[in-house]
């Protein structure tokens, strides 16, 4: 077969193959490895082909596999450069390979993987070599010329990055293809012939071309410096565009060609280039392109690509169908070719083939260089004659109105064309950038111009005209221009009676009006209307009644409100021409949809109105929909469809919902079956697709329903492929969605599902994880790759993941027959989102037992956690397929079931957990992304998910664990050569992403498990007692960690590693030329840009993870290199140099511990201090964590104690990071990290004050030089002081969760009384942390500092404990009460109150600060309005009160008006009948009376002890009723007893003859113990064991009390007697014989006294 015959066959099966296998993806492999196709060699050797058709679309072929299977780009591009160089000799081999080169690198911007950074390197390097031997062969010069051009243009598709290397290179040979100056020009001119001219102006287009390529893909490297090299050439560019036509003339016609390519090629470039970058030459390019528009030799008509970018995109739904997208457009292209139309081809421009082209997977197709030229010079005449002055604008546009004067026929049709468009470019372009048109005489030029092509034959240029037209108006914005040129139409409207006339002119008014808005005045608005009534009712012309109405419908639209009083009648004119226009002028119908489309916009909210007006316009709405429907033509449809969506919108009572989804299911679904789910119309399944989106978001249920009822309806009973009545509305839209091509739709279809999903997955879970399943598990053998059950597994072997793989035939026909991969992914991530939204539902989706009795009481309900099986093989079936998109989906869908089941229990197991059946499944679904050949970033997801698995704690056996384990360890292994061992087959990024994302999952599952020692809080094992346990499997609770233990070397080096390529990845770019000039550990210098963002994704992580790692070795271990087996001996200078590389300086182990501290704390403190907007919760919590692992052992917290500025510029970090983010668990981790702080600095204090005494030998602190902040003046300087900083913190905690602290607020001083508050959980754990860092403050400063400060902590912490002293049931303390009572404790007892320098001081201000308190509860201070308002807790103040007594030297509290005060409050809460209140007083008082000192007890006890005696001799009058009751006994008892240990020897017996009458009071006799409730029991029982202690210690006042008393005899005797058989073991562990308050639900976690 010739040639020429073979060529058009071939080139149609290398598109077609090429379309497939993009459709393919990654899918496609199989196909590529079969061997005995040898699909790739095929298409290689026909890149030599004779054809250069056929060359460039191999080269396509090439450019569609690399963009389905990214890990062919790299293989294919090095087979194609060797090639390249090898046939350096053969035409055809040099323009073959460059363009398949080229198409391969157009590729990479699709793959995110990228190439091997070094190919920009070679590309770059064998286009120069192409263009310097170009000279050497003349038979090879022209093809050398075009590749080497063509890779460097190719190249700079792959961006800054690679083009930044290369960029002198190409400027050079940029500067050197041009002559340097005029003369050398003219000198050129002189020699030479038509071949060497012909090379020339292939290599100076060519470079033309690669330098729009520049500036089209590396904006970023347009520097003002870039630029000034960039110019020098283009002036003599401009001048030989000026010279060429007498070149041409010189030469003849083999140079025609290539002067068109050079001047569509420097056009194209002037385009993107800002303007004033060539002003000087600005006239002379006026000139050329002027001289192009009108040249004589144009014989083609370009109307169909010129003229569109011009028109508006609206108008141009009145023109010819061939403008608008339908299906088979590919072949309405060719048929067009056939007749001579002009049509692209890629031979016509091969540089596109890089490009990415508009259509997605499409071949580009330019058009030829003579129509290409014009489109460009017409774009670029707007521009250029934008910037010219305006005194040589008006010569320009008299020249192009003259030539279309002098021309006739055809050719002046075709001249007139081009003048419009680029007179067209100028307005759009003077308009968009708000410019100025210049003098008068221009504006009647235009004018006169527009005005011409209005009446113009051709219907786009009348399109393009109108919009100019109104384009000219919106420049000049004059408003009696504006009503001329609306009144010429008027005129020509009425006067004309010409179909070009009438419908120039009507579609002009409407683009006045749509420019302009509803013109000002209101007449021309009427007149407008009135006009175009008539003329669409002109039933002899439907073109005329078309562009009227579409006018109309646009003044609609523009006019808004103005247009309200002309509704009705346009309203009836509408109704009656739909009536009676014949169906057959489709487009009339066509116009008048989009009239009434534009009226229901116009009426909006008004149609839900009940109004006899608003109904009949309502009625008359959906009448003309309805006659539309009725129409044959598909374009009507769409716009009644489009009508009924806007009412549906607007009134959506008034459209009936059922017959509408039946009209759209039935357009959707063949009308015969309703099932096959196509129209053969795009724009109609558009419209459909458009309105179903709008009903499913708020009425999906309704939708689906009816839909549904609509295929029970249908009377067929035929077996469909997918009857709508098995999988719903939604199966269907699946279908259609695996179906469908079009983009725009196959996006409605997937958001339609999405709204479907979100409002109806909960209540039809079964039917959408069914879909889901489906879809995932259709194959082209109808067998699905399904999970073995867990019954199958459990009996058979255990060992083995293999198992787990088995094939089933599945007996029932599928509604889905072998899915596209892209349907496939939707349906992974749909289960993703069904996930979601049950989350968002009821607790029982992911608690099977409630699921389970929740579905017995209602079969209905149904749960997604009775689908786990489901889920986990859906993960499977995802993440083992051969599409890599849908492993990423399928790994996603696994770690979320992962994250939301991992704490599910299984009931029928307890201790165990739902998901630990799935165990080997989950090995099995991960095992394939470890291979070789798996791209890094699903290898990287793979890993995400196995430490997400190991860390979810699912699986506690270590032998289980190892399965997955064991995947990464095999993947640390691969990691450890670094970044040379990884692929070579992706971007140098690629393999960062692989390696960072190892090291991340590694540090998860090493926090995780350091996490859980700590919980079980085991001692850390010696090293060998670790490799006892890992052999032997057995798992203890730091199991977990026993695994990460042997890779802890490893790892600790390789996060280090990591961490110092982030520390320099982030630094500014001032320091860009001290960074390594080979780049970091993972990353290259060159690929660093791509890198920082996998290190972003990385870092907090592996931070956190070395900051424990650190904290686990104490700072021991200086060097990791050591391996895990010496991680415990302490380093030596020897032992630090092993393992160096370098002979550098031998750094000492204080060295190198003081950079790792500073690597972490610089990190930590660089992010924390400029928090992005986008920096992620788990981040700043990392971040947060890594510190507190930090300053958790000794010697950071010496390194941050022993630098004061240090400490402050951490405080100010967090101080900012608890302002700029509200996440309690934020701050409270903030909170930590200033505890620590504090923590530091009172360490480091009390370390000088030992030094000192050691030093000095001195016995007493009091006589040593002051340390801590305030030194001998107390001053505390704001920015130079830690304990200020603090303050500042803590107050900013506190008064955001209690604004009634601040003074500022409240306008007052003091704390006022107020009604108490409870704070939400969240705000007390906030509240406690800062009061218990409150309390540690004196500590850090000196005598004299405490003084300062003492004040400010006092007031914050009584005022927390007044603001929140709520009384709660039961008497309990809430947990800021507690916590600000524990901090007062720790505030009273600081050494500082002893301390000589500052005792007296504190002594005042304590003193202050319990008048304080007691003021707080006086009666008298109470300014509550309302009476009911909640009293204030007395226990609290009570406790307060007792926390003073107990922690502060004597003489705080013994001054008499404060003892008195103190207790009267005591006496007074003794009167409270609550019995909580009781109870609590009694044991606080119990604490009081047995205080050492009796200067301080004393007073108390003469003050109370009569007092509770009385109230305990009441009880035997008044018999507790209750428990409550039978404690306030008790306890006054115990107080009682505490006053006789407490008494002097010589009162004891008195008070002993007064405890025990009430005692024996208390005892029941044989008969009454029988009949008494449990509480007279407990008590008698409470009051004969405590006869028994007390009786034999004080026998003789015992026996006294006995003998003088028969009847306390008598009782005493009758109650042992009854109690004989059951005193005898049991009264000693009577339950309330323990601890104190036992029952009290007081239960503090801290005692405060």
């Amino acid at each position: 077969m010739d040639v020429a015959a073979s060529q058009h066959m071939l080139v149609c099966a290398l598109q077609e193959l090429g379309n497939l296998i993009h459709n393919l993806g990654t899918t496609a492999a199989p196909l590529l490895q079969d061997s005995s196709t040898g699909l790739l060699d095929s298409i290689l050797s026909v890149t030599l082909h004779p054809s250069i058709s056929v060359r460039l679309a191999a080269a396509w072929c090439l450019h569609c596999i690399a963009v389905a299977l990214p890990s062919y780009l790299t293989p294919l591009l090095d087979c194609c450069l060797e090639r390249l160089t090898g046939h350096k000799s053969s035409p055809e081999a040099v323009t073959g390979f460059s363009f398949a080169v080229a198409a391969l690198l157009g590729a990479v911007k699709h793959c995110p993987l990228g190439i091997p950074h070094g190919k920009g390197k070679i590309i770059m390097t064998l286009a120069e070599d192409l263009l310097c031997s170009a000279a050497q062969n003349s038979r090879l010069s022209a093809q050398r010329t075009q590749a080497g051009w063509l890779l460097i243009a190719a190249l700079m598709t792959l961006g800054p990055a690679v083009v930044s290397h290369h960029l002198a290179r190409v400027l050079l040979l940029w500067k050197c293809v041009f002559p340097a100056s005029p003369k050398d020009l003219e000198t050129e001119k002189s020699r030479g012939d038509s071949f060497t001219w012909q090379v020339t102006l292939e290599g100076r287009a060519g470079a033309l071309c690669a330098i729009k390529s520049f500036v089209s893909h590396c904006g970023d490297l347009l520097t003002e410096e870039v630029i000034q090299r960039l110019l020098p050439p283009l002036p003599c560019a401009v001048d030989l565009l000026t010279q060429l036509s007498s070149i041409l003339k010189m030469y003849g016609s083999p140079l025609k060609t290539p002067s068109v390519v050079y001047r569509q090629r420097l056009y194209e470039l002037l385009i993107l280039l800002p303007p004033e970058t060539y002003e000087g030459n600005l006239c002379a390019i006026l000139k050329e392109l002027a001289a192009d528009l009108t040249a004589p030799d144009i014989q083609v008509s370009a109307s169909t690509f010129l003229l569109p970018p011009l028109c508006h995109q609206d108008d141009l739904l009145i023109l010819s169908p061939l403008l608008q997208e339908t299906d088979h457009r590919f072949i309405e292209e060719q048929l067009l070719l056939g007749n001579g139309v002009a049509c692209g081809s890629l031979e016509y421009d091969p540089y596109l083939i890089y490009e990415k082209d508009v259509e997605g997977d499409s071949v580009p197709k330019p058009l030829p260089p003579a129509l290409s030229v014009i489109s460009s010079a017409a774009k670029l005449f707007g521009v250029v004659c934008a910037h010219v002055g305006e005194t040589q604008r008006l010569p320009i546009l008299e020249q192009l109105l003259d030539s279309i004067k002098h021309t006739k026929g055809a050719r002046q049709q075709v001249v007139q064309l081009h003048v419009v468009s680029s007179v067209s470019s100028f307005l759009k372009y003077v308009a968009l950038s708000k410019g100025c048109l210049g003098p008068e005489e221009l504006k009647r030029f235009a004018l006169t111009l527009v005005t011409g092509a209005l009446e113009s034959t051709n219907p786009l240029l009348r399109c393009a005209a109108a919009e100019a037209w109104a384009r000219l108006a919106q420049v000049l914005d004059d408003g009696a221009f504006t009503a001329g040129l609306a009144q010429v139409s008027f005129d020509k409207l009425k006067s004309a009676r010409d179909v070009v006339t009438r419908t120039g002119h009507s579609l002009a008014l409407g683009s006045l009006h749509r420019y302009l808005g509803g013109i000002s005045s209101s007449q021309h608005l009427n007149s407008c209307i009135g006009i175009l009534y008539t003329l669409a009712q002109d039933s002899t012309s439907p073109d005329v009644q078309t562009w009227a109405l579409h006018s109309l419908s646009l003044i609609i639209d523009s006019a808004g409100p103005l247009y309200y009083v002309h509704v009705e009648p346009t309203l009836s004119l509408i109704i009656m021409l739909l009536l009676n226009v014949p169906p057959t002028h489709a487009e009339v119908h066509q116009s008048l949809g989009r009239c009434l489309n534009a009226l229901i916009t116009t009426l909006g909210p008004e149609l839900q109105g009940n109004s006899t007006s608003i109904s009949t316009l309502r009625a008359s709405c959906l009448l003309g929909c309805a006659v539309m429907q009725d129409n044959p033509d598909c374009l009507v449809q769409a716009q009644a469809i489009s009508c009924l969506q806007q009412l549906h919108m607007f009134a959506p009572r008034h459209v009936n919902l059922s017959s509408l989804v039946s009209c759209l299911c039935e357009i959707l679904l063949d009308n015969s079956v309703l099932v096959n789910l196509y129209s053969p119309y795009l724009l109609l399944r558009r419209a459909v697709l458009a309105c179903l989106r709008q009903l499913v978001q708020r009425e999906a249920a309704e939708v689906s329903e009816h839909a549904v009822m609509l295929a029970k309806d249908s009377r067929e009973e035929l077996t469909p492929d997918a009857d709508i009545r098995e999988v719903g509305l939604e199966g269907a839209l699946l279908i259609l969605l695996d179906k469908e091509t079009d983009e725009r739709l196959c996006h409605d279809i997937k958001e339609t599902l999405n709204y479907m999903l979100t409002s109806m997955a909960v209540e039809k879970l079964s039917l959408w994880l069914k879909l889901c399943k489906d879809v995932l598990a259709a194959s082209a053998d109808c067998t699905a790759i399904t999970c073995v059950d867990t019954m199958q597994e459990e009996e058979g072997d255990k060992g083995d993941d293999a198992s787990v793989l088995t094939t089933r035939h599945d007996e029932k026909s599928h509604p889905f027959t072998n899915p596209r991969w892209a349907t496939r992914v939707f349906a992974a991530e749909c289960v993703c989102r069904i996930i979601n939204q049950c989350e968002n539902a009821t607790s029982a989706h992911f608690d099977i037992a409630l699921a389970q009795e929740m579905k017995k009481k209602d079969s209905r309900n149904d749960f997604l956690v009775l689908h786990l099986a489901d889920l986990i093989r859906m993960a499977f079936m995802a993440a083992t397929d051969h599409s890599d998109q849908l492993r990423l989906s399928g790994l996603e869908m696994l770690l979320v079931v992962i994250r939301r089941f991992a704490t599910v229990p299984e009931p029928e197991f307890p201790g165990h957990v739902i998901l630990e059946q799935y165990q080997a499944n989950v090995g099995a679904a991960l095992r394939p992304a470890f291979t070789s050949e798996t791209p890094p970033d699903v290898t990287a997801k793979a890993c995400q998910v196995c430490s997400a698995w190991i860390a979810s704690g699912v699986v506690s056996d270590l032998n289980d664990l190892r399965r997955v384990h064991q995947l990464l360890v095999s993947s640390l292994t691969k990691i450890q050569a670094g970044k040379e061992a990884l692929s070579h087959l992706y971007n140098e990024s690629a393999s960062t992403m692989e390696i960072l994302a190892v090291l991340k999952a590694w540090a998860e599952v090493y926090i995780i498990a350091v996490q859980r020692h700590k919980n079980h809080r085991q001692p850390l094992k010696t090293t060998s007692c670790l490799e006892d346990s890992i052999r032997n499997g057995s798992c203890s609770s730091d199991g977990l960690l026993d695994l990460v233990y042997a890779d802890l070397g490893t790892l600790s080096r390789l996060w280090l590693a990591a961490l110092q390529d982030f520390a320099l990845l982030t630094l500014p770019s001032e320091f860009a030329s001290q960074l390594p000039a080979e780049g970091g550990a993972f990353y290259t210098a060159e690929t660093s840009e791509n890198a920082k963002l996998q290190y972003y994704n990385s870092w907090a992580l592996i931070l956190h993870a070395t900051a424990l790692w650190l904290t686990s070795t104490g700072f021991v271990v200086a060097d990791p290199d050591e391996g895990a087996s010496d991680l415990s001996r302490p380093v030596t200078p020897t032992s630090m140099c092993q393992g160096s590389s370098s002979g550098a300086t031998i750094k000492s182990p204080e060295d190198v511990y003081t950079d790792r501290f500073h690597l972490i704390l610089g990190i930590s403190v660089e992010f924390l201090c400029s928090l992005r907007s986008d920096a992620t919760m788990e981040s700043i919590t990392a971040c947060l964590h890594a510190l507190q692992a930090l300053l958790d052992v000794p010697w950071p917290r010496s390194k941050i104690g022993s630098d004061q500025d240090l400490g402050i510029e951490l405080l100010n970090v967090l101080h900012r990071v608890i302002l700029t983010r509200e996440s309690p668990s934020i701050q409270l981790a903030s909170l930590e990290v200033v505890r620590q702080i504090i923590c530091a600095a009172q360490e480091h204090v009390k370390e000088k004050r030992r030094s000192a005494e050691v030093d000095d030998g001195a016995a007493e602190k009091e006589t040593l030089p002051e340390f801590g902040e305030g030194k001998d003046t107390g001053g505390l300087v704001p920015g130079k002081s830690l304990v200020f900083a603090t303050l500042e913190l803590c107050v900013c905690i506190l008064v955001r969760q209690l604004p009634e602290l601040n003074p500022k607020l409240t306008g007052s001083p003091g704390v006022k009384a107020r009604k108490p508050q409870m704070l939400s959980e969240d705000g007390s754990r906030l509240v406690s942390a800062a009061l218990v860092i409150l309390s540690e403050l004196p500590a850090v400063c000196s005598p004299e500092g405490s003084i300062s400060i003492l004040p400010t902590i006092l007031y914050l912490t009584i005022g927390v404990l007044r603001e929140t002293a709520v009384k709660l049931p039961g008497g309990q303390l809430s947990s800021t009460v507690a916590a600000s009572l524990q901090a007062l404790k720790g505030i009273l007892s600081s050494p500082m109150a002893r301390a000589e320098k500052s005792h007296t001081a504190w002594t005042d201000l304590l003193r202050s600060a319990l008048t304080t308190v007691l003021d707080c509860w006086d009666p008298e201070h109470f300014s509550l309005v309302d009476e009911t308002h909640e009293e204030l807790d007395e226990v609290s103040l009570l406790t307060a009160i007792t926390v003073f007594i107990l922690s502060t030297s004597p003489e705080v509290t013994t001054i008499p008006c404060l003892q008195k005060r103190c207790i009267d409050k005591f006496k007074a809460t003794l009167e409270i009948k609550d019995p909580m209140v009781q109870i609590k007083t009694y044991q606080l008082l119990h604490s009081i009376f047995q205080y050492p000192n009796p200067a301080v007890s004393y007073p108390y006890i003469y003050s109370l002890a009569s007092c509770i005696m009385e109230k305990l001799q009441e009880i035997d009058k008044r018999k507790p009723e209750n428990t409550a009751e039978l404690q306030i006994f008790q306890e006054g008892i115990k107080v009682l007893e505490t006053l006789v240990t407490v008494a002097e020897e010589h009162h004891r017996s008195q008070l002993v003859a007064c405890l025990l009458p009430i005692l024996i009071s208390f005892l029941l006799d044989e008969n009454a113990l029988g009949s008494a409730t449990s509480i007279m029991r407990n008590l008698h029982d409470f009051a004969l064991q405590n006869l028994m202690q007390i009786g034999p210690q004080y026998s003789s006042v015992f026996k006294s009390l006995v003998a003088s008393s028969p009847a306390l005899k008598a009782r005493l005797e009758a109650a042992i007697k009854g109690n004989q058989e059951s005193v005898k073991v049991k009264i000693p562990t009577s339950k309330y014989t323990k601890s104190p308050g036992k029952n009290s639900s007081i239960q503090l976690k801290t005692s405060f006294l």
